[in-house]
């Protein structure tokens, strides 16, 4: 697993940055001649005067409240996206809602590199169980591993058993998708008497991949990393491993991608190793964001990887900045939880508590009743899944026993174990 994807992997890193801002100029003297929005957003910068991350940081932050007001203004996307790319092409949705373009050309989300980097090659068969429905995930990485040459089952989410059948026919070298899934799937095997020993590695996202599951998968003979990526931009960062298929420490960032960490709120960078908001700027000509904030905590660690990787490292993925907080690799957003009290009058306060449980995502809705009221748990419960699209238990708790802390979401889960 030392071998690189290409040259560009290994650049030295005084030359990649020089080269990077070369094409983030090139690419913004004609996106914002094109994309009238995004000139408007950004102030109507000069794009020569982007010669380096002090000048990219006097930018504005984009985050998703913005873009959601922009997409609303004038939709799908808000004037950012170039109407010409995207003839031919797919548009997902996220929660908000968030409508996102797929990008152009083979690889369009830039996951190809991640999965080399995880042990992919060209050949190798692959399951992967992320999302094909409405969310661009299964997408992501199924382009990328088509893109190196892998065959590609693309099994989506749920019916685990029917997952597990194709699986012991097919004998995917490879798996791709949340952290979580390939246990379930794993485990439903072991309850079949079913062999699932020709998966030997593994690239998931959408979640993350806590020590405790990671060595759970070593432990079945299955190597695995993890990406970060989003629906808006790709693939952000990746992890790289040595000979043995041990991580190395951080994750990588991805080639044409500019990445920041500024204070939470703001769009004022903070010193190498504090933890903030993580902002990404991509080159992408189909949808130029630039300096779009994710929500998601990091930090930048020092120095470059052991593997020769010589791009900027990132911790990985710390927590939000915000209260939406991903689960089973779905965002849950505090305006969803507004929308269950609107439509159950006989709350008075939720609060939606995510925590972990056999190495799953839990979700449980905590809420107190209004004057005199007996809410149901049960049809709360329906409302949370019709809502959130995904399910989870209703606790009714005593009036006045929620902490008055501002939180309609607490992730509770523990990201050191």
């Amino acid at each position: 697993m030392t071998s690189h994807f290409d040259d560009r992997e290994t650049r030295a890193p005084d030359a990649r940055e020089q080269e990077t801002f070369d094409g983030l100029r090139k690419l913004l003297t004609g996106s914002l001649k094109r994309l009238p929005a995004l000139a408007s957003w950004l102030g109507n910068p000069d794009p020569e005067s982007l010669v380096d991350r002090a000048a990219l940081a006097r930018l504005p932050v984009l985050r998703k409240p913005d873009l959601m007001q922009m997409q609303e203004a004038n939709p799908p996307f808000g004037g950012l996206a170039d109407p010409d790319a995207l003839k031919g092409n797919r548009v997902f949705m996220s929660p908000g809602p968030v409508w996102e373009p797929q990008g152009l050309g083979v690889d369009p989300w830039a996951s190809a590199r991640a999965l080399f980097a995880a042990g992919f090659r060209s050949g190798d068969l692959v399951h992967n169980s992320l999302a094909y429905h409405m969310t661009p995930g299964g997408f992501i990485l199924d382009e990328g591993a088509r893109a190196l040459g892998c065959l590609v089952f693309p099994a989506g989410i749920g019916n685990t058993e029917a997952q597990v059948d194709a699986a012991v026919r097919l004998k995917p070298s490879g798996f791709t998708g949340t952290p979580d899934y390939l246990k379930t799937i794993l485990e439903k095997a072991d309850e079949l008497g079913s062999d699932l020993s020709s998966i030997r590695r593994a690239l998931v996202s959408g979640g993350a991949l806590f020590p405790s599951l990671r060595q759970y998968y070593s432990d079945r003979g299955v190597s695995v990393l993890q990406s970060y990526a989003t629906a808006d931009l790709g693939v952000i960062a990746y992890e790289s491993a040595d000979a043995n298929g041990a991580p190395h420490p951080g994750m990588i960032v991805n080639e044409d991608m500019i990445v920041e960490i500024v204070r939470p709120g703001t769009g004022d960078p903070v010193p190498e190793g504090e933890v903030g908001e993580l902002v990404v700027t991509t080159l992408n000509p189909g949808y130029p964001l630039v300096r779009f904030g994710t929500g998601d905590l990091s930090a930048i660690l020092p120095g470059v990887s052991p593997c020769g990787r010589t791009g900027q490292r990132i911790q990985g993925w710390m927590g939000r900045a915000d209260q939406r907080t991903k689960v089973r690799g779905m965002f849950v957003d505090p305006k969803q939880v507004a929308e269950i009290l609107k439509a159950h009058p006989e709350i008075s306060r939720a609060r939606l508590v995510v925590s972990r449980a056999d190495d799953a995502d839990v979700m449980t809705l905590l809420v107190e009743p209004a004057t005199g009221a007996a809410p149901a748990a049960d049809k709360i419960a329906k409302t949370l899944t019709a809502i959130a699209k995904l399910r989870g238990t209703v606790e009714i708790v005593a009036p006045s026993s929620l902490p008055n802390d501002g939180k309609v979401i607490a992730d509770e889960r523990d990201y050191s174990a």
